[in-house]
């Protein structure tokens, strides 16, 4: 006598199969849509950078600064800087307004410095252009050229950094007043220290930010001869903060830190 299936509970064989088959195709269905699913809210969310990836990215924004900014953003017509109150011998630093007179073309890098040997290591390091600008103080005693070599990374700024010369004074009656350190050429502009800047730089000297070797050149903005500016502290600390002061600003707009690189709204995103 056959046992009848229903009767019994069980299944046949053929139909077992049939389901078990089904249960599996459902598992696999499932796993597949996870992982569809998965990759789509991948896609979706914002790309993440590698710590390598985001520092990569700052370096190539700090690197094209330069083109990307005007010359009178590079260059403002007006900077702030300081003189101490250990040059004033008071309690309290003064601050000042240095005006700007003059903005050069950009330039080779050989024409934008003063001598063949400075053009040399600019050009050794990957130099890629020089740009220049001039300023005065407010009461046009002193004026300064501001120039910026632009190099292709950090390292390559550094090295041609520490290649030019260390900043020098000169000092009336020295037969060495003429050798300045090498830097700067000076940006000529009309008016009365265009026809003597060249010959009245007391102070020149350099130093990398980023990418870009920042030079300055500083002097008298009248026809005053070379004077021995070491014996007047007060006259080299107020030439000095001009000088210092309105570099610093330009190497502080072409080199400040970039936000971190974040998607949207990073090439590469």
């Amino acid at each position: 006598m056959t046992a009848d299936p229903e009767a019994s509970g069980d299944l046949p064989r053929g139909a077992r199969g049939r389901r078990a088959a089904a249960v599996i195709a459902l598992a696999l269905g499932l796993a597949g849509f996870v992982i569809s699913a998965t990759g789509m809210a991948t896609q979706l969310l914002p790309r993440q950078f590698s710590a390598a990836q985001q520092q990569q990215i700052e370096n190539w924004e700090v690197a094209g600064r330069w083109q990307q900014l005007t010359a009178g953003q590079i260059f403002p017509a007006s900077v702030g800087y300081q003189l101490s109150a250990t040059a004033l011998q008071d309690a309290m630093p003064l601050d000042l307004n240095a005006l700007r007179v003059a903005i050069a073309p950009q330039s080779g890098c050989g024409a934008g410095v003063t001598t063949s040997a400075a053009a040399a290591v600019l050009r050794r390091d990957g130099c890629k252009a020089v740009l220049r600008a001039t300023y005065v103080d407010a009461t046009r005693t002193y004026v300064m050229t501001v120039g910026v070599a632009v190099l292709p990374t950090d390292t390559a700024a550094a090295k041609a950094g520490q290649s030019l010369s260390q900043p020098r004074l000169t000092a009336a009656r020295d037969t060495r007043a003429s050798r300045l350190a090498a830097g700067v050429l000076v940006v000529r502009y009309r008016g009365t220290a265009a026809a003597v800047l060249d010959y009245s730089r007391q102070i020149s000297a350099s130093f990398a930010d980023g990418p870009y070797l920042v030079m300055y050149a500083a002097g008298y903005a009248d026809s005053r001869p070379r004077v021995p500016v070491a014996s007047d502290p007060y006259t080299y600390a107020e030439m000095t903060s001009l000088a210092e002061g309105v570099a610093q600003s330009v190497a502080d707009k072409l080199a400040a830190s970039p936000a971190s690189p974040h998607c949207p709204g990073t090439p590469g995103c």
